[in-house]
C-alpha cells in the first residue's frame, strides 16, 4: 500500500521535502536490514547445495515477479532492442547471486555482505564498456578506494583461504554488471517489472537441473529459513524502490551500506562471527568510498 502512495508523488521532479527524505531514508534502512536477513536466512538454512537455496529462494521471487505483472497490468514482451541486455543481465545477475550464496555459506556474512556491496563500483566499470559511459577521476578514484578496502577483506596473502573471498567478490562484479544492463534497458523502454520476472524465470531454470542433479532432501525447517530468505528479499525490493520515488540517489544511496552493520550484528548475535581487524578495516575503507563518493556528487549538483 506504501508503494502505492509513493507512486503518486508529485515531486518525482523536484527536491524531496524534509519528511520525504526521512521517510527515504527509513526505507531504505528497512531495505538494508532485510537483505541483511535474506543472507542470514540462506546461512542458517544449513549445508544444502547452493543451488537448491537459489532455487528455492528465487522461486519465491518468481511468484512475487508474476503478481506485480499482474497488478500493474504490465506484459510480458521484450524490447527488441533490449533482448541482448536482457538475456546479459539475467547471465550476470544469476552468476552473480550464486556466487553471492556460496560465498555466504564460506565466509563471515558480513564480510559477504561488504564484497557484494562492491556492485555500484563495478557498475561504474562496466558502464564505460556496455553504455560508453566515461567515469571522472572522482568515479576512478572511489573505485580504487573500494578494491583498496577490498583486498583487507580477501586477504590474498592467504592462498587458497581467500578462494570464498575471490568469488564472493565475483558476486559483487556479477551484481554490478547487471545494474549496469538494467540501466541500458531502462534508456530502451524496457519495464521494470519485466526485468525482475525474467531474472527470477531465469535464475530458476539455470538452477533447477544442478538442483536436481546435486538433490539433497530438505527439512521444513530448511524450506522454513529459504522462504524467509524470499521475504526479505521481497520486502528489501519493494522499501529500496519506495526510498528512490521518494529522494535522489545522491541523497539517500550511502545509507545503503548499513546492510553490512545489520548483517554483522546478525552474525555476532546468532553465529557468534567477531570479522577480524582487517576486516573492519576494509568494510571502513569501502564505506568511506562510499560516502565520498555520496557526499562529492552532492556539492556538486548543488554548484
Amino acid at each position: 500500500m506504501r508503494l502505492k502512495m509513493v507512486q503518486t508523488s508529485k515531486h518525482n521532479n523536484s527536491a524531496p521535502t524534509g519528511k520525504e527524505l526521512r521517510l527515504a531514508i527509513i526505507h531504505i534502512l528497512i531495505s538494508a536490514m532485510c537483505f541483511a536477513f535474506m543472507t542470514f536466512f540462506v546461512r542458517i538454512s544449513g549445508d544444502l547445495p547452493t543451488m537448491e537455496k537459489a532455487f528455492f529462494r528465487n522461486f519465491v521471487a518468481l511468484f512475487i515477479a508474476v503478481y506485480a505483472l499482474i497488478q500493474k497490468g504490465t506484459g510480458f514482451r521484450v524490447v527488441e532492442k533490449a533482448k541482448a541486455s536482457m538475456f546479459l543481465r539475467c547471465l550476470f545477475g544469476t552468476t552473480g547471486l550464486i556466487a553471492n550464496f556460496w560465498a555466504i555459506d564460506h565466509l563471515g556474512i558480513a564480510d559477504a555482505n561488504m564484497l557484494n556491496k562492491l556492485s555500484p563500483f563495478f557498475a561504474i566499470i562496466m558502464s564505460y564498456f556496455i553504455m560508453k559511459e566515461i567515469p571522472n577521476k572522482i568515479d576512478w578514484l572511489c573505485v580504487i578506494l573500494a578494491f583498496s578496502g577490498a583486498l583487507f577483506i580477501i586477504k590474498p596473502g592467504l592462498g587458497f583461504a581467500s578462494l570464498p573471498a575471490l568469488v564472493g567478490l565475483y558476486g559483487g562484479f556479477g551484481a554490478g554488471t547487471a545494474y549496469a544492463y538494467v540501466h541500458k534497458m531502462g534508456k530502451l523502454g524496457q519495464p521494470g517489472p519485466t526485468i525482475v520476472f525474467y531474472f527470477s524465470l531465469f535464475s530458476c531454470l539455470l538452477a533447477l537441473p544442478f538442483m536436481i542433479a546435486q538433490w539433497k532432501p530438505i527439512t521444513l525447517w530448511q524450506l522454513g529459513c529459504l522462504i524467509m530468505a524470499g521475504i526479505s528479499a521481497a520486502i528489501a525490493q519493494f522499501n529500496i524502490t519506495a526510498a528512490y520515488q521518494l529522494a535522489p540517489a545522491k541523497s539517500i544511496s550511502v545509507f545503503d551500506y548499513t546492510q553490512v552493520i545489520f548483517a554483522a550484528i546478525l552474525g555476532f548475535l546468532f553465529l557468534s562471527e567477531i570479522p577480524d581487524i582487517f576486516s573492519f578495516i576494509g568494510y571502513a575503507v569501502i564505506i568511506f568510498a562510499a560516502i565520498f563518493k555520496w557526499e562529492y556528487g552532492r556539492r556538486t549538483s548543488e554548484q
